[in-house]
């Protein structure tokens, strides 16, 4: 074990996918006593709050993490290491102060605009210290990825995922009564008890110096500053249906089981996501060391293993759509979410070479061409959910992301194309190499058990 451990590839991949799976088998144990135990209506509330600060803390991580990780690779000064720590961490303080500004000013107002009255800013403000302890938390999670150390990154998520899913579970069990102001309080906890835990596994890599300077945050916001707008706009073109669907329509419990089926959905994405994770630091040396070639090697690889995991997976989902619904979040949520789970894994078919194209963007040094993508992306995305929700109702912002991804996904490999020379036929290529490797591997395990 300890042989196939020294293997970056191997030990980064288990830690990060292991990492995605709690956020996600965990998310999905703590959402399933939930729909079980508060009205659709504040299920739809606590979904809009955990969309507005997961798109504020993904968007922020996307900017940090990823220059971090890029200068400090880049490095062997650890004098310079410090200050590049330093300079992120100063940004990240300042980010998150102006966010909480922002809850202080406008929280009423994008409470009432998303139809939740003062539900939703009621829940802003309370998780006021959860926001502050996300500050030490993703700078402990740039640290330790930037020194190509994943085990603590995921045991603080594992942790945080575990405290809020035992505090929920002891609400179920004991038939305690959950108020939806102190889920809000239970997640700041749950987030502090992970920063401890992913500190601790950080301490190797610190050095106990704050030396910020002005040219480091200047150079990390001037590379950053592309990331964040486009992460920023990824991510509310993620969320965009239940954002839409809560401006447009104004009933929580609809977004409930977009909610439900949008937690359903990032299942498809978990591979994706980890890649993402693990191939960035190797990319970003492959493009600086190798050339051209090897990103491209690395991007069809990369594409061709994760499609072969997400097509048979979400064929599976969308035939047994509404058994999925049912056991994720009851009966009350099966009429309107199985369709827009069904409409979700279309989109999923779809989804691993455009995610993958912008995190090969990212780490080859096109972050502006990537916000350009994301950007146009959404506002196409705006236009036609409007169009959609008016017109088909509930379940017209899920029949507007199958379109944007049918539009927007030759775009995307156009533009790998031309900067990497990536193909599709390389791809489907390298689906039918692994596909034939997991066969023959299962085949010869099956007759190895016979025997």
């Amino acid at each position: 074990m300890k042989k196939y451990f020294s293997s970056y590839w191997i030990r980064s991949a288990f830690y990060t996918v292991s990492q995605r799976l709690s956020i996600t088998l965990f998310g999905f144990f703590s959402l399933m006593i939930l729909a079980r135990h508060i009205l659709p209506e504040s299920m739809g509330i606590w979904a809009l709050f955990t969309v507005v600060t997961t798109v504020f803390e993904t968007t922020k991580v996307g900017l940090l993490k990823n220059a971090h990780i890029l200068y400090v690779t880049g490095t062997q000064d650890t004098h310079q290491k410090t200050v590049i720590a330093s300079s992120s961490l100063l940004i990240n303080a300042t980010i998150t102060l102006i966010f909480i500004l922002l809850i202080l000013l406008c929280g009423s107002w994008l409470s009432k605009l998303l139809g939740s009255g003062e539900g939703l800013n009621t829940l802003l403000h309370l998780f006021i210290p959860g926001l502050i302890a996300m500050v030490i938390f993703s700078h402990m999670e740039a640290i330790s990825q930037s020194h190509l150390d994943f085990k603590g990154v995921f045991a603080g998520y594992f942790v945080r995922q575990v405290v809020f899913f035992a505090i929920v579970a002891y609400h179920a069990i004991f038939k305690v009564p959950i108020a939806l102001e102190r889920l809000s309080i239970y997640w700041s906890i749950s987030i502090l008890a992970g920063t401890v835990f992913i500190y601790w596994y950080s301490r190797p890599h610190l050095h106990n110096k704050f030396n910020p300077s002005l040219g480091w945050i200047k150079k990390i916001t001037g590379y950053g500053k592309y990331i964040f707008a486009s992460g920023l706009i990824s991510n509310l073109y993620t969320n965009m249906d239940q954002l839409m669907t809560a401006g447009v329509m104004k009933l929580p419990a609809v977004v409930a089981s977009y909610n439900i089926s949008n937690r359903i959905n990032a299942v498809i994405d978990v591979p994706s996501f980890a890649a993402a994770d693990v191939i960035f630091p190797k990319v970003s040396m492959a493009s600086a060391l190798e050339g051209e070639g090897k990103v491209k090697y690395l991007y069809e690889r990369m594409v061709a293993l994760l499609s072969c995991f997400v097509v048979p997976l979400t064929l599976v989902i969308i035939i047994f759509a509404k058994w999925v619904v049912l056991v994720v979040g009851g009966k009350q949520y099966v009429s309107q979410a199985t369709p827009i789970l069904q409409l979700y894994m279309i989109t999923g078919l779809l989804r691993p070479m455009q995610n993958q194209a912008a995190n090969l963007l990212n780490s080859i040094g096109k972050p502006a061409l990537c916000f350009i993508l994301n950007a146009v992306t959404l506002g196409a995305n705006l236009f036609i959910s409007y169009l959609c929700i008016k017109h088909f109702g509930y379940i017209g912002a899920a029949i507007a992301s199958v379109f944007t991804y049918g539009i927007s996904l030759p775009v995307w490999y156009y533009v790998v194309k031309r900067l990497v020379g990536a193909e599709a036929r390389n791809i489907i290529a390298y689906m039918r190499e692994y596909y034939s490797l997991f066969f023959k591997k299962g085949l010869g395990l099956i007759l190895g058990l016979k025997s």
